[in-house]
């Protein structure tokens, strides 16, 4: 064993004590979901998202880099899938004491930094409060709730604007990456449907309301949708797909070294 694994959990105690003592000491959390995604794509969707791109990423950085990855969290909150079967959502207070006790934990042990690898959307904002009180209540390290696809300017020169917007939910951009990453587990079918794309003409926020965006509201997938999908994955191909791969990675890899190469940010005590 090596503490140059990247692996937290590879550690032993004393290899993890003296990784979590390291000037810039950070630990990544990579967060998925047990949610339907659709009739043509696995459960793990986001968990398999959250840990393929995360070790990619990882392995791109240099050795000599103080980062260290956790076992990811495979079971998130998912509330608005749970009309469908296969969908394990925990409750938001549970989820929020298992961030909050194992950050808590963290700190104790001498990590500086703490940073959500998060690649399902329904709990961005359970993790962007986790990360508060953890901030608030562990002074001495640094927290961030990272969401997989923000700020990842250049998928706009591989997706339309409005499979963007509106491609919520199992549509091109995750069946694309699914089938770049592991086709074995998608299905034939290439549902579109859910917002515009539903007979129903509910499924259409009134004007000037969004799903998500400026004016959103707390949605149901079945309000929605009746396979699942929020989006359009007709056009899903592998080489989108390892174009989607090859523009996150980068993405990451370049967020990551700019944090890696700083104390930033500044924590209590510094």
């Amino acid at each position: 064993m090596s503490i140059n694994s990247r692996r937290f959990d590879h550690l032993s105690w004393l290899e993890a004590a003296e990784a979590a003592n390291r000037e810039g000491s950070t630990v990544v959390w990579p967060f998925g979901a047990c949610e339907q995604h659709g009739p043509h794509l696995p459960l793990a969707t986001d968990n398999l998202f959250a840990e393929s791109l995360l070790d990619a990423v990882l392995a791109k950085l240099p050795s000599s880099f103080p980062i260290w990855r956790l076992p990811s969290q495979s079971f998130g909150f998912s509330p608005e899938h749970a009309s469908f079967p296969g969908t394990i959502s925990l409750s938001a207070s549970i989820f929020l004491k298992v961030v909050l006790e194992v950050g808590h934990q963290l700190s104790e042990i001498g990590v500086r930094r703490l940073l959500f690898f998060n690649a399902h959307g329904g709990q961005i904002g359970l993790l962007q409060s986790a990360a508060r009180e953890l901030r608030a209540e562990c002074p001495g390290m640094a927290v961030m709730p990272c969401f997989l696809w923000s700020g990842v300017a250049s998928l706009k020169d591989l997706i339309s604007s409005c499979e963007i917007e509106r491609g919520l939910h199992a549509g091109l951009a995750e069946t694309s990456l699914m089938l770049a990453l592991a086709p074995q587990l998608v299905g034939d079918q290439r549902p579109c449907d859910g917002e515009h794309h539903s007979p129903k003409s509910k499924a259409t926020p009134p004007k000037g309301w969004s799903l998500e965006g400026d004016s959103p509201f707390a949605w149901l997938t079945q309000d929605l949708s009746k396979t699942g999908v929020i989006g359009d994955s007709r056009d899903a191909n592998i080489s989108l797909g390892k174009d989607l791969e090859k523009v996150l990675v980068d993405h990451w890899v370049e967020m990551l070294n700019s944090l890696l190469l700083t104390n930033w940010p500044p924590v209590q005590g510094e």
